[in-house]
């Protein structure tokens, strides 16, 4: 049985799992749908046709399934969706699709929101992302696993950041960050590979060794862009974290990808 304060208003037509804790002066709409074990801890609203997975808590404040905050935004019968096991902390803001973004919005499982997030409308977000303090996103953002985005930085709309990339805090990121990358500065550039969170997660010494060698020749001031692809490629065709930054690379984008400030790997 959910346990529901009674200051609490859920609208009627709202689908509440077992388990759900919905704390004082939570506001549910009529469309959303709370899976087992989330909680509510108390001053939050979810609205709109928003789903949340099960384990997921939402701190007070947090402003859930609000309509876009695109101009363009004219009522269609968007959706947010939200995975399991996250922690959404104080005056997080979450905004549903767009019929200009595919009318979705989704994050993964496992991810952290401190105080003040926003995610904006049609972003897609993958699994144990850490988004810090009042980190900014813009719509139609790309955000790929175990990313981390620093306090106060912000994200244009477009813009991909690829698995494990680290965003400095207060960043200003206007193009793709390539996996493994780490950003930073007013307007980001590449500073280099996010060589603590590669260790932290695991990944191979043999490995972090050849993203760093793929690193230097792709952002090397020699040679055309494909040229340089295509060098990596030779090198380390057999080698999966090298080829997913070179898939990165060769996918259509709309903002291009974040260069090192000097134009190389220094």
């Amino acid at each position: 049985m959910a346990d529901i304060h009674p200051t609490a208003i859920v609208e009627s037509g709202a689908s509440i799992g077992g388990d759900v804790v919905i704390g004082p002066y939570c506001i549910v709409g009529a469309e959303v749908a709370l899976a087992s074990g989330v909680k509510l801890l108390s001053h939050t609203v979810v609205t709109g046709r928003t789903t949340v997975g099960e384990n997921t808590a939402i701190y007070p404040f947090a402003s859930i399934g609000h309509r876009p905050q695109d101009l363009k935004y004219k009522g269609e019968a968007s959706r947010l969706e939200i995975g399991r096991n996250n922690v959404i902390r104080e005056h997080v803001t979450m905004n549903p699709g767009t019929e200009g973004g595919g009318m979705v919005t989704r994050v993964g499982d496992d991810c952290l929101f401190m105080v003040g997030c926003h995610v904006a409308h049609d972003c897609t977000i993958g699994n144990h992302v850490i988004m810090a303090n009042n980190a900014t996103l813009g719509g139609h953002v790309a955000i790929g696993d175990h990313a981390i985005l620093g306090g106060l930085s912000a994200v244009h709309q477009y813009v991909r950041i690829g698995r494990y990339a680290m965003i400095g805090g207060m960043s200003g990121v206007e193009q793709d960050v390539i996996p493994y990358g780490s950003v930073m500065g007013d307007r980001a550039k590449l500073s280099g590979l996010n060589i603590v969170g590669m260790k932290r997660h695991g990944v191979s010494r043999d490995n972090i060794h050849a993203l760093r060698t793929a690193y230097r020749l792709l952002f090397a001031q020699e040679g055309a862009l494909n040229e340089r692809l295509d060098d990596v490629i030779d090198m380390y065709k057999a080698n999966d974290p090298v080829m997913e930054i070179v898939t990165f690379m060769r996918e259509e984008s709309v903002r291009g990808v974040c260069q090192p400030k000097s134009g190389n790997a220094g």
